[in-house]
């Protein structure tokens, strides 16, 4: 018998390799907040995703001035600013 169609797009896979003394402790910590490793990791990701890149999701990967102090030097500037008229 066929599989029916997936509604969902298919997602990107990532895959790590980790020390057994690592994945005993994802297992532990998962089990703590009763989630499987697989969402305690996504959770993890997102929670480090947020303090590195703000809530700002709907913008270009994160990418802007206030996320980065960084682009901040470079982007807000009078040359810069220039684009920013157009």
């Amino acid at each position: 018998m066929a599989r029916p169609m997936e509604s969902v797009a298919k997602r990107p896979r990532i895959s790590i390799d980790v020390q057994p003394r690592i994945r005993r402790r994802l297992r532990l910590a998962a089990a703590k907040h009763d989630l499987t490793i697989r969402r305690y990791v996504l959770h993890a990701i997102e929670e480090r995703l947020r303090e590195d890149l703000g809530d700002e999701e709907g913008e270009i990967g994160g990418l802007t001035a206030s996320a980065d102090p960084v682009l901040a030097e470079l982007w807000d500037n009078r040359k810069d600013a220039e684009y920013d008229r157009l």
